[in-house]
């Protein structure tokens, strides 16, 4: 206590020796919104015998327990020798261009800032002291963190986009030959690409309601303007990730696409109900959810798999490690889709 004590004094009576010998220059210290500090030359380690108050609020320590202190005794923890070297290169005048360095608070946490440590000389030319002055980088490193998580998402996001694209143009190309009708299979679904790639950026890509990916996936089909009395929708409007809104979101284009042509949508007459509940299971709750069309004209199974029931059943399974069932009764189509449920989705 007594050394602490002794060591306490020294350093008062070195930052009233500024007061005498540089009086307006430490006033002014004092005063600027910048936060420094000065450090004695002459001891080893380059203890801080003067801090000014924005220093002090920067780093929540009170002035006792920062005078006398070692210069890198806000070190963060872990701070690697390179950042040692840095700070060193700042003493010795070896770096001028300032180093951004990873800073501790009293309360434990972490700050960024950049330090830019100038020498005091006295008439002989001797270093004596250090002037170090520091701006505080922490907003600047937040956003920069921010930034390279976006890029990181955006890059994610093209590439799953891309990848999409590729299925649906080679797809396309696979089971046509008129370029028209190629043409045509591969715009209609880089619309409902869009469209739901629209939904999302609508809700910042964080998810999508099930109700409205469906809601904008048959709207060119004018199912929201003059055949909403065909097409009934029931179920609470469970949220899904990007991923899975956007694979579902093709999903539901693909039997929309089908219903217009040979189904419920086919004629004046037909109509179809979509609903999904949860229910348990060996593996993890599930969503079960059905499309039902009925009073089309008669329903005829397929000889073999069309273009659409391979990207419904194709994405699905990828995107959502889901599983589908296309029953073609004469009645009318089913669909069943067998699904994960959404973390924290409930029935209501």
């Amino acid at each position: 206590m007594t050394n602490r004590s002794s060591e306490q004094e020294a350093a008062e009576a070195e930052v009233q020796h500024f007061r005498e010998e540089l009086g307006p220059f430490v006033v002014a210290a004092e005063e600027t919104r910048m936060p420094m500090v000065f450090t004695d030359a002459r001891e080893p380690g380059n203890p801080i015998i003067f801090a000014n108050d924005s220093f002090l609020k920067l780093t929540k320590y009170s002035r006792d327990e920062v005078l006398g202190q070692s210069f890198n005794f806000l070190m963060a923890r872990g701070t690697d020798k390179v950042a040692l070297t840095r700070i060193e290169r700042e003493f010795t005048g070896d770096q001028h261009s300032g180093s951004e360095i990873r800073y501790r608070r009293k309360d434990g946490t972490e700050f960024w800032a950049s330090i830019f440590i100038s020498p005091v000389r006295d008439v002989s030319g001797a270093v004596i002291q250090h002037f170090a002055s520091f701006t505080d980088l922490t907003r600047h490193k937040d956003e920069q963190a921010q930034s390279r998580m976006l890029i990181d998402e955006l890059n994610h996001r093209v590439k799953n986009t891309l990848a999409t694209v590729q299925s649906i143009v080679s797809q396309a190309l696979r089971n046509a030959t008129d370029p028209a009708v190629i043409r045509e299979s591969i715009e209609s679904r880089l619309f409902a690409l869009s469209r739901s790639h629209d939904l999302l950026t609508r809700e910042n890509w964080q998810s999508a309601g099930l109700h409205d990916v469906i809601v904008a996936a048959l709207e060119p089909f004018g199912i929201a303007n003059g055949r909403k009395e065909r097409f009934v929708i029931t179920g609470t409007n469970i949220r899904f990730p990007p991923n899975a809104a956007l694979a579902l979101g093709i999903a539901f284009h693909e039997l929309a696409t089908n219903a217009v042509k040979y189904g419920a949508f086919s004629n004046n007459h037909g109509c179809i109900t979509v609903d999904w509940t949860i229910l348990p299971s060996p593996s993890g709750r599930r969503l079960i959810l059905h499309w039902r069309e009925k009073n089309g004209p008669p329903v005829t199974p397929p000889t073999r798999k069309g273009f659409g029931s391979r990207v419904i059943e194709r994405g699905l399974a990828h995107e959502l490690k889901g599983s589908v069932d296309l029953d073609y009764r004469s009645a009318g189509l089913v669909c069943t889709i067998d699904i994960p449920a959404p973390r924290g989705a409930r029935n209501e």
